[in-house]
This record gives C-alpha cells, sequence and structure tokens, in this order.
C-alpha cells in the first residue's frame, strides 16, 4: 500500500508541468501481473510460468544451422549422431555429437518430410511429391519402397524392425520389412496420413487429415478409431507405456506443406502444379465412436455405392485439403486414456501446435507462434518454456541432458539446457493510452536474489507498431518503487525488462518478475454533442387524479322527463363545463458522449431569432433532456443551445466543453383567426366567405362541417394555403329547409386550430 500510494504522489507532482496537455484528473495505470497479460509479448532467453511470472529460461545454444527455410524432420541415432530433414531443396543433414555437421545426401524431389533410424542406425527418408523412401547407410542412398503415392508424410519403426510408412494423397498406410517388400497395411479413406507412432503393444497409431482422425491399427485392414477430433489434421501422436496417447491436432499444414513441395518440384523441374484431391468416405450411421473402420471396397462406384448392396443409411463426407478454420481453434492438445476417453488439455485460436514431447514431469509441445516451447504440467499447467524467435519450432526431440528443437522459417535446431541463461529480456506488446498521454512512473513487484538483476527500458511513439518514428529506448530504470518515465509524450508505449541471472559464481539462479504498472495522464478529450432535437408534446396536469378517482368526484345532472321538479328540490340546471385539453410542453433532448467516459454536466440555453444573448433555461443538467411549459416563450423563431462539460471529472484548468446549436424552432401558441365575411342563404343553397389570419406562422389548412358531420377540406381562394393571411370562399347546395349549423375550422404550420360557427337560418 505505501508503495502505491507513493507511486501514486509521483504521478500527480507530474501534473504542474504538462502545460501543453489538457490531462484527465484521474491517472490511468497499465498493469500486468498474469499469464495472459505476458503471453503476447517477445520472449527473448525469458520463459512465463502459468501463474504470470516472467524469469530466465532454460540456455538455449545452436546447435545446427542448415542453408534451408525449415527442417522438417529430426531423428537421432543409437549412437547420439542427429539426422536433420529440410526443404526445399531435399536436402538432409548429418550433425555428430560434437556438433560438426555435413550433408549426408541430396534427394531427387525438393522435400523430405520424414525420417526415421532404425537399431542399426540406418537412416530412412521419405520424398515429395513424387513419393518414394530411401534406406541411407554409410552415406549411400538406395531406394527401399516405392508406393506410387505423392507424399511420404510420416515414417515410424516398430520394435521388431518394421518400417511404417503415411502416405497421401490417398491416404494410406504401408507396411515395409525389407527393400521392395511392402503391402498396404490400412487404406484410412482420408486424404493424408500426417502422423505415425508404435505404440508398446506394436500397435500403429496413424493420424489423418482432413478428417481429423486418429486410427489405431492392430493388424492388417483392421483399425479402431481412438478419437476423432473437430479440426482438420492430427499431426503429432505420442504413446506412453501405460496405453495413454498424446495427440496433437492443428488446421492448414497439409495444404501448406503440399503447396510449398510443388512450388519447390516446379522451380527444380519446371513440372506442372500439383492439383489438390477430393475423396470421399462412408461411414455406417449406426456405428459409434471407436468402432472398427473397414478400408473401403474396391468395387465402390464414384458415389460410395456397392454394385447390388441394399441400401442402408449412410452419412458421405466430402472433404478437401484446405479446410477453413478461421472461426474454431486452430489447434489442440489431447490425452486419449487407457479406457478411450478423451480430455482437451490445451488448445488455441491463435496457435498452431506442431510436435510434442512426453519429459517425465511434463509434456512439452512447439507452436508456429516465434518458435515457442510450451510445458504442460500433469496438472494442465502451461508455462511458456522457451521461444526460439523463429516462424516456428517444427520438431522437438529429447537428447541427453537436453531438448532439441527443429524450426522453420530459418531451418535450424536448438539446444534447451538444464540451467537458465545468464541473460534474457521481455518486451511488453504494446499499450494504447487512447489519446496523447504524459507518462508518470514504472513500478515493478520482482524477486531479485543476490548476484541477479532488473533493468527496464520504455519507448513511445503515436503509430501503432514500433518503427523508426518511435523515440529510441530510454535509459535503465531501476527503482522498483517508481521509476520516472523519461520517453517523450505520444499515445502508444512499450517497456522491455533485461534480465541477468546470478552468472559463474552462482549458476542457476534467476530473478522472477510479478507484476509491473505503467501510470500516465491521458490527454482530457473534449465532450460531444452529437445531436439536438425538439418537439413539443402534451402536458400531464399537475396533480392529476386517476381515472377512477376523478369519476367519483364529479357531479351529475338528472334530467327526468316528468318536469315534476318541486320547489324544495330544485337547485337549476347548471351549465356542463368541458375541461381544456392538457396544454402543451417543449420537449428538447440530446445526444452527447466523452471519448474518456467521464460523466458529463449539461446546460440549456436559448435566444430568439431576432436577439444577440443567449439565456439560460437550466444549467447543472445530468440528463440528456428538458421539458417546459410551452407558455413560457412567446410566440416567434428560436434557437436552442446545449453546452456539455466534463468540469465535474477533471480539475477547472484542465476541464473541456462542447456545445451544439439547433436548428431554428418555429413557437407558436397562437391560433388562427377566423373571420366571416359576406353569407347568403336562400333557396336550399348558401354562400359564405372568410378570411383566416395567423400572427406567427402560415396557414397549412382549412376545411368546413355541416351539421357536425365530417370535415371536408376548403380550397383558398388563390389555390394554396401558403401564407399567415388566406381568403376562402364556400357554396353549399342541395340543402333541407331549416336551420343548418356551419363550422369553420383553420389550423396553422403549427397545428393550432381557430374555429368559427355560423347559423345559417
Amino acid at each position: 500500500m505505501k508503495v502505491f500510494l507513493r507511486h501514486i504522489a509521483r504521478a500527480a507532482a507530474l501534473l504542474a508541468a504538462l502545460a501543453p496537455l489538457a490531462p484527465a484528473s484521474g491517472t490511468q495505470a497499465w498493469e500486468m501481473n498474469s499469464y495472459a497479460d505476458f503471453v503476447h509479448g517477445r520472449f527473448d532467453g525469458v520463459s512465463l510460468s502459468r501463474d504470470g511470472r516472467l524469469s530466465l529460461a532454460p540456455k538455449v545454444d545452436t546447435v545446427f544451422t542448415s542453408d534451408q527455410p525449415v527442417i522438417w524432420s529430426v531423428a537421432q541415432a543409437p549412437d547420439g549422431t542427429l539426422y536433420a530433414a529440410t526443404g526445399h531443396r531435399g536436402r538432409v543433414y548429418r550433425i555428430d555429437r560434437a556438433g560438426h555437421s555435413s550433408l549426408l545426401w541430396t534427394a531427387e524431389q525438393p522435400e523430405v518430410f520424414a525420417i526415421a533410424v532404425d537399431r542399426s542406425g540406418a537412416l530412412y527418408a521419405g520424398t515429395s511429391p513424387d513419393g518414394k523412401v530411401y534406406r541411407i547407410e554409410n552415406g549411400k542412398a538406395a531406394e527401399y519402397f516405392v508406393p506410387k503415392t505423392r507424399y511420404i508424410w510420416s515414417l515410424a519403426i516398430a520394435s521388431d524392425g518394421v518400417l511404417y510408412v503415411g502416405t497421401g494423397d490417398q491416404g494410406k498406410v504401408f507396411r515395409v520389412d525389407g527393400p521392395g517388400k511392402g503391402e498396404l497395411y490400412y487404406d484410412t479413406g482420408q486424404a493424408h496420413v500426417t502422423g505415425l507412432a508404435v505404440d508398446a503393444q506394436n500397435r500403429v497409431l496413424a493420424g489423418t487429415e482432413p478428417n481429423g482422425i486418429l486410427y489405431r491399427i492392430s493388424a492388417r485392414d483392421k483399425a479402431f478409431v481412438l478419437y476423432d477430433a473437430n479440426l482438420p489434421e492430427i499431426r503429432a501422436i505420442v504413446p506412453m507405456p501405460d496405453g495413454t496417447v498424446y495427440a496433437a491436432a492443428l488446421g492448414g499444414s497439409v495444404s501448406k506443406r503440399a503447396q510449398a513441395a510443388a512450388q519447390a518440384a516446379q522451380g527444380m523441374s519446371g513440372a506442372g502444379a500439383v492439383t489438390a484431391t477430393t475423396s470421399t468416405i462412408t461411414v455406417d450411421a449406426q456405428a459409434g465412436p471407436g468402432s472398427e473402420i473397414k478400408p473401403p471396397d474396391a468395387r465402390q462406384s464414384a458415389t460410395g455405392a456397392t454394385p447390388g448392396a441394399a441400401a442402408t443409411p449412410q452419412v458421405t463426407t466430402q472433404f478437401t485439403p484446405v479446410v477453413d478454420t478461421s472461426s474454431v481453434e486452430k489447434s489442440a492438445v489431447y490425452r486419449i486414456n487407457p479406457d478411450n476417453t478423451v480430455e482437451t488439455l490445451w488448445s488455441s485460436k491463435d496457435e498452431n501446435v506442431y510436435d510434442l514431447l512426453a519429459l517425465e514431469n511434463q509434456l512439452l509441445f512447439s507452436t508456429d507462434e516465434n518458435g515457442r516451447i510450451y510445458g504442460l504440467s500433469p496438472d494442465r499447467r502451461v508455462t511458456l518454456v522457451a521461444q526460439t524467435n523463429e516462424g516456428e519450432t517444427t520438431r522437438l526431440l529429447a537428447a541427453e541432458h537436453s531438448i532439441l528443437a527443429a524450426t522453420g522459417n530459418m531451418g535450424r535446431i536448438y539446444r534447451l539446457g538444464e540451467t537458465p541463461a545468464a541473460s534474457g529480456f521481455y518486451e511488453a506488446p504494446v499499450h494504447d493510452s487512447g489519446t496523447a498521454s504524459r507518462w508518470g512512473s514504472l513500478s515493478w513487484r520482482a524477486d531479485v536474489p543476490a548476484g541477479s538483476s532488473l533493468v527496464f527500458r520504455t519507448r513511445a511513439g503515436n503509430s501503432s507498431k514500433p518503427d523508426r518514428t518511435w523515440s529510441e529506448w530510454s535509459g535503465p530504470l531501476t527503482d522498483p518503487a517508481g521509476s520516472r518515465i523519461s520517453s517523450p509524450n505520444a499515445r502508444y508505449i512499450e517497456w522491455k525488462v533485461e534480465m541477468a541471472g546470478g552468472g559463474p559464481a552462482r549458476p542457476g539462479v534467476t530473478p522472477v518478475l510479478n507484476s509491473v504498472t505503467l501510470a500516465y495522464l491521458p490527454q482530457n478529450s473534449p465532450p460531444v454533442v452529437k445531436s439536438i432535437n425538439v418537439v413539443t408534446q402534451a402536458a400531464s396536469p399537475q396533480g392529476a387524479k386517476p381515472a377512477a378517482a376523478a369519476s367519483s368526484a364529479a357531479y351529475t345532472v338528472t334530467v327526468t322527463d316528468t318536469g315534476d321538479v318541486t320547489a324544495a328540490q330544485s337547485a337549476g340546471t347548471p351549465t356542463q363545463t368541458l375541461p381544456r385539453a392538457a396544454s402543451q410542453q417543449i420537449a428538447v433532448s440530446w445526444q452527447a458522449e466523452d471519448p474518456d467516459g467521464d460523466r458529463l454536466v449539461f446546460s440549456l440555453y436559448f435566444r430568439g431569432e431576432d436577439e444577440t444573448r443567449w439565456m439560460l433555461l437550466k444549467g447543472n443538467l445530468h440528463d440528456n433532456s428538458l421539458s417546459f411549459d410551452a407558455d413560457i416563450l412567446a410566440d416567434g423563431k428560436y434557437y436552442f443551445r446545449v453546452v456539455a462539460s466534463d468540469r465535474e471529472a477533471n480539475a477547472p484548468a484542465s476541464a473541456r466543453e462542447a456545445q451544439l446549436l439547433s436548428a431554428p424552432v418555429m413557437i407558436d401558441n397562437t391560433p388562427p383567426v377566423v373571420t366571416i365575411g359576406a353569407v347568403r342563404y336562400a333557396a336550399g343553397a348558401a354562400h359564405v366567405e372568410w378570411e383566416a389570419v395567423d400572427a406567427a406562422s402560415p396557414l397549412r389548412r382549412c376545411e368546413y362541417s355541416l351539421d357536425a358531420a365530417g370535415w371536408i377540406p376548403v380550397e383558398a381562394a388563390d389555390g394554396v394555403i401558403d401564407s399567415q393571411r388566406e381568403k376562402f370562399t364556400l357554396d353549399l347546395t342541395g340543402l333541407a329547409p331549416g336551420e343548418h349549423l356551419l363550422v369553420i375550422r383553420a389550423a396553422d404550420s403549427a397545428n393550432n386550430t381557430g374555429v368559427k360557427k355560423i347559423v345559417l337560418k
């Protein structure tokens, strides 16, 4: 609490120096203290725990750098030798235990998506997009198996030395037990077999695309669906000794790799583009999850029907390798338990997961977000272990006392050590303060053991992404209780922390950063008054009683037809006066907002058309409307002005206001006057002349009613009712003998009406 109060006091002291800006009175704070806050930043030698703690990551060393854009697969021989398969020139490299690398073999095809090493140290490599499997031994490569398919996506070697090959674009798994001795082991009916593994019982696990189905193949043509994911591709599979299976699923990887292979093939041989295939699989609608899936019948037609077979309920799914998953998770990590129940351990809408590695106390997985490597503990707590800052980390491999990570974007192999690195840094994501702001102080909470250190720096700019228009990184900030920020006033700001460990004297010691708070004073933006609306409405009479009460208080006059009323009872026959309709009110309403979210206070002014002084109707309003009696304003044209101020949320010197002027509003409370002129009535006909005059606004309507019948419009003498004075003439014919009641009504622009009656005799 003392640190917080000291921090606020320092920020408040900066207000006096802020002359060019008009800062809001309240200090804003950008605080980062959780995993979700930190994970969107940039990591270099720094890891992030699920609790939101930054510390030095395991030491990362570069083991191997290829001249290729991506390493697709990595395998380790029994003697510790590493092999790396690359794209897009089809090269396979050898890296010995001392870290010396050499080019082992260059394939005729541009991509080597999969490699595997058997117990004797022989290397197998699958090439694409003209799928072949080669055996490389003693530096010599020989064609080993040709499945007559476009892609070799995955290879796996069983404990008995049998090689299994996962292919595309026909989605088949082949069993190969010698040179040229391969057979179709299982046809998945999918387009691609993207992942292969062999479990402890020598059963083959096959992940497919595009329906994301994980098969367990126990014998030739016999398989069991372990899981049908809601993502298109099962990429990585890790079987455990107890029967548990970990699997990683994602979307869109196959199409990208196939496109890369096609482009590389064109570059190498000028061959035509690879065309995407469309497959159809049919699943019995009665089959439940985990049912045995048999390969498609070769006799089936293109529609999936078998000649002569009876029609059965079927579900047919047609697919192509390109699947749009933009509206769902991009990837997920699953655990399939020995009882076949499935748990989703991790999922993301932002990152694609590429590989899995099971360790004794955690499960590692790699993604395409700056080549990140995450750790997943048994209680499902995720830790960002390391970040290679490459485009993606494609493969993970356990080596002696370390973890190896192969990457894409630049094909490299990194080694993660067991102890923290000597140093590292973390860059926070850019913070948008919403407007030009004055930066206050930066404070943080951390555990810094002796010998270790934390140094903070900031930079600021007015573009959403840091570029050369931003300021340089500031000098070091070292006071955790509150270091004043020297970066220039701007809208955007970013901080970074440089971490140093205990060094040779205290290896393994790392500082731990718990939270960071950056205080700033945003420029106070003025309010915005968007619109003003002026209408008239009927006023509610003050003290009006409910209808039931009013009726009970009314008196009643009863008239009988006997005429027998005694003198003692007679009180006369009073005239009943009909009440006038409710008087009119003027309602002024407006729309206003404050960009900073400050509470606004309003003042409403008015002035007449020929006046120069604005009169205050009412001030200190918090509602955005005001109603008042229309009779307060005499007839005439008026303007209304709304002034909005944020003075209640800001100091007087920094308060801002805005105003808006209404369109001219005509106030007209006076009805037209109807004056009767010549009247002639005889022999069933009548001729009537009159004049209607309004003092404030033009007339708009005139009509008459004969003997309380409906209203009939009357045309002006000049043909158009559009001025404040109009003359009218009416000729009536076919009148029955006797008296007739003629009522004339004229209305002005404000809908005030003047009425005149004539009794024709």
